[in-house]
């Protein structure tokens, strides 16, 4: 597999468990001196970043994070790159909705022959908020987190 798939695939990764909660899985995705920068929300090191994830986007909200478009340049045991980025949050006990989208912007590092991510964080293009009051007939059902195969 080439250094642009081993990135994808490390980026689709951490999307995915981020949004399924596995959070060592998650923490496997990034260097131990990660820089995360989310639209105006710092977050210094693996440790303080998967710690914020778990503390609020906890099992009763759910995620959904979707990165397309890789724009991807390695040089050596570097690489930076930029992602599309689409998400939506919604949490139930608050009546919150959130959509939005967004540019990320990545910097990676091959570490013991392993690609991680050493800095990621977005720059919104736009944010959509409501309230699932304001939606009489809304229901959200929270499905239990298991792999289908």
């Amino acid at each position: 597999m080439s250094d642009v798939e081993q990135i994808c695939q490390l980026k689709y990764r951490y999307l995915r468990t981020l949004d399924t909660k596995e959070w060592d899985a998650f923490g496997a995705t990034l260097t131990e001196d990660v820089e995360g920068r989310y639209a105006g929300l710092d977050l210094d090191g693996r440790d303080t970043l998967v710690d914020y994830m778990r503390q609020n986007l906890g099992p009763q909200v759910v995620t959904l994070h979707q990165c397309h478009h890789p724009e991807i340049e390695v040089d050596g045991d570097t690489a930076t790159g930029r992602w599309y980025l689409q998400d939506k949050v919604i949490a139930p006990d608050f009546d919150y909705v959130l959509e939005g989208a967004g540019i990320y912007a990545d910097r990676y590092r091959r570490v013991d022959g392993e690609w991680l991510i050493a800095a990621t964080g977005y720059a919104r293009t736009y944010e959509l908020t409501w309230s699932l009051k304001d939606l009489p007939s809304a229901k959200v059902t929270l499905a239990p987190r298991h792999d289908p195969v």
